[in-house]
């Protein structure tokens, strides 16, 4: 791997600064970073896509559900480097703060579906009461494995389209998943749920990666190396069809207002 050493900044010193990344390193790795180097990984940076949010109510188009900061698409274009989280969950954390509140006191509350419930609760239970079926960290170690190889920066279409197969794939198998012991303190039954929010959003992404046939930003296709302002001036909206099915159309973008055209004159 590609390792990282600090430890010649001495105990004391990555101890008051590094506090957190030196028990991390400790309790995860038995790592002792004051002594040894840390093998680092590239990961996910950031996310450009998210939910599709009104910019100045923060309300997305489900009633009553407001998003701000990372969550929330469509602010950063299609990168996102430096170092604007913290003035974006500011600016848009109070935006959906205040018209969440005004939306608590005079919306008018329905109740709660106890059928909807409990379909979710028998479906949340079933990796602990079958007797067999797939670990849940296998399948989240080949989905990243199929990730990391066609849907970092650099994309083609046989990449893209050999992920959607081993992401469908994953799929099936996650429908029959397996967990050994109990409610209480237990990871892989957090993972049993996770994996499947998870396959969803790479699919999404490779699915929208696959339409997008340009380079721009934090996506390269080394198929398509130009950028096409012409034909994709525009956002991928995502949505679920028929419980399972996901639909991808695409919206074009909004004409900046002119009170911020006039800021980068």
């Amino acid at each position: 791997g590609v390792y990282l050493d600090i430890s010649h900044r001495g105990a004391d010193y990555i101890k008051r600064k590094l506090p957190s990344m030196y028990e991390q390193f400790h309790a995860l790795g038995d790592v002792d970073i004051t002594k040894q180097p840390m093998e680092v990984y590239p990961t996910i940076h950031y996310t450009m896509g998210g939910v599709k949010v009104d910019p100045e109510t923060c309300a997305t188009t489900v009633p009553g559900l407001y998003a701000a900061g990372e969550v929330a698409a469509g602010l950063h274009g299609a990168n996102r480097l430096g170092g604007n989280s913290l003035s974006d969950i500011l600016v848009f954390g109070k935006r959906a703060g205040e018209h969440a509140a005004i939306y608590a006191k005079t919306a008018s509350f329905g109740k709660i579906d106890e059928k909807q419930i409990a379909e979710e609760e028998d479906y949340l239970l079933l990796p602990l009461e079958t007797k067999e079926g797939e670990n849940p960290y296998d399948i989240h170690r080949e989905l990243q494995d199929t990730m990391q190889k066609h849907a970092m920066i650099a994309r083609t279409e046989k990449g893209l389209l050999e992920a959607l197969e081993k992401i469908q794939e994953l799929q099936k198998r996650a429908e029959h998943l397996h967990v050994d012991g109990d409610r209480c303190f237990n990871p892989g039954w957090h993972a049993a749920r996770e994996i499947r929010f998870m396959l969803k959003t790479s699919e999404i992404i490779v699915r929208c990666a696959l339409e997008r046939k340009e380079s721009r930003g934090a996506q390269w296709r080394l198929d398509y190396p130009d950028r096409d302002d012409a034909f994709w001036g525009k956002h991928n909206l995502i949505a679920v069809k028929d419980g399972q099915r996901i639909k991808i159309e695409p919206r074009p973008l909004p004409e900046m207002p002119e009170r911020l055209k006039a800021l980068f004159k």
